[in-house]
């Protein structure tokens, strides 16, 4: 009993013809069951040109893609002319697309050679240096504006920020500062009993914190809190398109969300680092009554002896460069960003990254600029 088309096996038949030779195939074709190989099929023949067509053809899927594949290969190897016109167009479509997606090659290794790795890495940097540019010049046309018309400025967000970066961030400036002026007491007290200078803790403890501890604590807490929360919200906004909408809108998102975020931390972080000294000292004073036995009253008339108003000026010019970095930093990263979820994680954690590395540049700018002018 003859098979019908929809039981027969997958045949692929060759036939010698003029000029050439005529495979037809038919049959069900079917990746779980066993193809006819191109290789048997040919029988060793060097045909000058191989012409396809289907014949019985049932069901087929990617397994007949693979043996007409395999025999373009085939004649593009030999030299020989493969003609799959009289084939169906769906399988001539599908078998374009499969040999495209075969000759797809991965992108060449840029890094290859050090002239080429050193060439990509100076394009790549020139590009972020020209984005950061034409950011940083964004932001300082929008504070013109700002100057300009303040009544067009939203104080409101900028309040709101001011709360968030400011108030909500007090509980761990709090604990930071304190457990970094315990520390610094801690470390100054074992040198200095040895010599039975003890009242010298509030010496090294006042100063250190306020002229260097208080500002860069302050400011490596809003890296790591706000920072990351800026650039977070930023990338997330790009991602679900409402940066573009502002765009279309014709409202620079400079001014609608990057310049209340800069103020808020340029107004809040003076305000931080001056809390932070206050706790800071607090934490050598307890130091200093608990385990050297100096009173309170006497530390703090020590540590008013020592600091003037020229170190408590020292931290507060650190403090708001440090804001107004950690600001533009963050902004710049989040609006930076891919828009995907995994852009919105690297977004965040380059703005963390980016804004502690400017913080410690500009902090030993200034400790190189004060000595220079004797502060």
């Amino acid at each position: 009993m003859p098979e019908s088309l929809e039981t027969a096996p997958a045949r692929a038949t060759a036939t010698a013809a003029e000029g050439g030779l005529d495979v037809a195939v038919g049959g069900v074709w079917q990746v779980t069951e066993p193809r006819p190989v191109w290789a048997r099929v040919l029988g060793g023949a060097r045909p000058a040109r191989v012409r396809l067509r289907a014949e019985g053809l049932a069901t087929w899927d990617t397994s007949l893609l693979l043996f007409l594949f395999e025999v373009r290969e085939w004649c593009r190897a030999a030299g020989a002319e493969c003609d799959a016109a009289p084939l169906p167009e769906k399988i001539r479509v599908l078998l374009d697309q499969f040999g495209t997606a075969h000759d797809a090659r991965p992108p060449a290794d840029r890094m290859g050679s050090f002239i080429a790795g050193v060439g990509h890495v100076t394009v790549e940097t020139w590009g972020r240096a020209r984005t950061a540019s034409t950011f940083l010049g964004e932001s300082v046309l929008g504070v013109a504006r700002l100057f300009r018309r303040p009544a067009a400025f939203r104080w409101g967000d900028c309040l709101g920020e001011m709360q968030q970066c400011g108030a909500m961030a007090l509980p761990i400036v709090s604990l930071i500062s304190f457990l970094v002026g315990l520390i610094m007491a801690y470390q100054a007290a074992v040198q200095l009993r040895q010599f039975g200078a003890d009242i010298y803790v509030a010496d090294l403890v006042g100063l250190s914190v306020v002229r260097e501890m208080g500002p860069m604590m302050a400011a490596v807490i809003l890296a790591g809190r706000t920072g990351a929360a800026f650039a977070a919200t930023l990338a997330n906004m790009k991602a679900s398109e409402e940066v573009d909408a502002l765009e279309t809108l014709g409202i620079p998102p400079v001014d609608f969300l990057v310049l209340p975020r800069i103020v808020a931390l340029t107004l809040m972080m003076p305000l931080l680092a001056l809390y932070a000294d206050c706790v800071g000292i607090l934490g050598g004073m307890a130091v200093g009554a608990g385990v050297l036995e100096i009173p309170p009253a006497a530390y703090w008339i020590e540590t008013q002896s020592i600091v003037d108003l020229s170190d408590v000026n020292t931290g507060l010019l650190k403090s708001v460069a440090f804001g107004l970095l950690i600001g533009i930093a963050s902004c710049w990263r989040g609006l930076q960003a891919e828009r995907s979820a995994a852009g919105v994680g690297r977004a965040a954690t380059s703005a963390v990254v980016t804004s502690i590395l400017l913080v410690i540049v500009a902090d030993a700018l200034f400790a190189v600029v004060f000595n220079i002018l004797g502060w």
